[in-house]
């Protein structure tokens, strides 16, 4: 039985480099995740890791409560790296990743990355049946919600 999806994606997106790394910003997070629906700071830190925050997430009818939490964090102007875990549902540990390598002033490597485990029977059952190909598809629209969004953003200037 599938325990633990894993993920690991990158494309080069034709935008500077803060540019994207503004979308990640929490007063911008909704541009790339739609289904985050509030976001609250409960513990900002210095260097942002181990920060967390109160995140609520819309899946058709219902939303999800859970706390996030910095676990690697850096903002330098050549890589801007972002990772973070939460508990969903009691089911599933998460972490993701979000790193951008400036490669000049009007390319950036954007790579995703994460794993997602079933923490019990449900959660390990659930990822059998969503399984691989549905999490492809999840982390496919992702980062083409973040490239648009980038590239939305570049047009305004």
């Amino acid at each position: 039985m599938i325990q633990m999806i894993k993920w690991h994606e990158e494309r080069v997106i034709p935008v500077n480099i803060e540019v994207i790394w503004k979308l990640f910003e929490l007063e911008n997070i909704q541009r790339i995740m739609p289904n985050v629906i509030e976001n609250k700071v409960l513990e900002q830190k210095e260097g942002m890791a181990g920060s967390k925050y109160q995140q609520k997430y819309r899946e058709g009818k219902r939303i999800e409560t859970y706390i996030v939490e910095n676990l690697e964090y850096e903002n330098t102007p050549q890589r801007k790296h972002n990772k973070i875990g939460f508990t969903l549902a009691k089911a599933f540990e998460i972490e993701t990743s979000f790193t951008l390598v400036k490669m000049n002033e009007e390319e950036t490597n954007f790579i995703y990355s994460g794993q997602n485990k079933g923490l019990n029977f449900l959660g390990k059952v659930l990822l059998k049946l969503g399984g691989e190909k549905n999490n492809n598809k999840v982390v496919s629209d992702f980062i083409n919600r973040v490239e648009n969004e980038s590239l939305i953003e570049e047009s305004k200037k």
